[in-house]
Formats: structure tokens, sequence, C-alpha cells
């Protein structure tokens, strides 16, 4: 993974969740992700509004959720907040603290593998950070977002299914 772009050094949740994964055999995750999207709209009037849409299997149901944010990824923390908020009130306290992005090959312009690392914050104090890496940097993001969430409820005492 690591020859892929991932740097697990500076992703402690991400590597602990790598872990998990591997000694249960199989990925654990308090939700599945069916899918999601973003669009980015630039109005006449110049404002630029972001809109995410998720759909997830949350303990057995269906939850779809729409968020608003300024930018693509404030838009799909929003929309994953909203869907996750009713099964799991431990994410009010969740805040995402930093938010970094690096061109891992740069010669591929628009095409470039990205890293995407996440720094987040509980209602204790807490602190970790989550990685995600892809050409697609949103795709990226989204991977960073759902490993940070996952930890909080790790961190919480949330069992996954």
């Amino acid at each position: 993974m690591e020859a892929r772009g991932y740097s697990f050094e500076a992703a402690d949740a991400s590597f602990e969740l790598l872990l998990r994964d591997e000694l249960a055999g199989t990925r654990k995750r308090h939700f599945t992700v069916e899918s999601w999207r973003v669009i980015v709209e630039q109005r006449a009037d110049g404002v630029l509004t972001s809109e995410a849409t998720v759909r997830l299997g949350v303990k057995g149901e269906r939850i779809i959720a729409v968020g608003e944010g300024n930018g693509p990824v404030n838009a799909l923390d929003e929309a994953l907040r909203t869907a996750l908020g009713q099964a799991f009130g431990e994410l009010a306290t969740l805040e995402l603290t930093d938010f970094k992005v690096r061109i891992l090959e740069g010669s591929h312009g628009t095409g470039a593998v990205t890293r995407v690392l996440i720094d987040s914050r509980d209602g204790d104090g807490g602190t970790w950070s989550t990685v995600g890496v892809d050409e697609n940097i949103i795709n990226a993001s989204w991977h960073a977002l759902e490993e940070a969430v996952t930890y909080c409820l790790l961190k919480a005492g949330r069992d996954p299914e």
C-alpha cells in the first residue's frame, strides 16, 4: 500500500483500522457505503456551492442524506454526519482539525496520484489521523473521511457490525 502512496507513519488511525481488518480477516465497519456523489455549482450571482449525497446501510436500514458545504469535502462530511447522526450521536463531537493534500506524482498533471491526510479530534480531546490515496482527489478525501468517522466510533466503544 505504501508503494501506491499510503503513508501510515502520519495516519495512526488508518493503520489501526488496517491491522484490525487483517486480524479479523474481513473488513468490519459500522456502516456500509452504497454510493456517494458531489455536485459543485457556480450560480449566476457568483456564489459557489457544493452538495453531496450519500447512500449508506446503517443497522440494517438504508439511509440517504444530503449535505451542503463550502467545498466538496465539507459537503461530504456534512452528508455523512447527517446520515449517521441518528444512529451514532457521539459523532456530534467529532471535529476535523486539518486537511492536507499532497500530489505524489506531479508528472501526470491533473491525473496525478493524490494523498489526503485528515486530522481529527473528539470531545474527549483525543486526536488521530487518517489517509486516503487515489488519482481522484475527492475519492482520496472520502476514504480518509470515512476512516476518520469509523475510528471515532471505535474510540467511543462502538463495535462494528
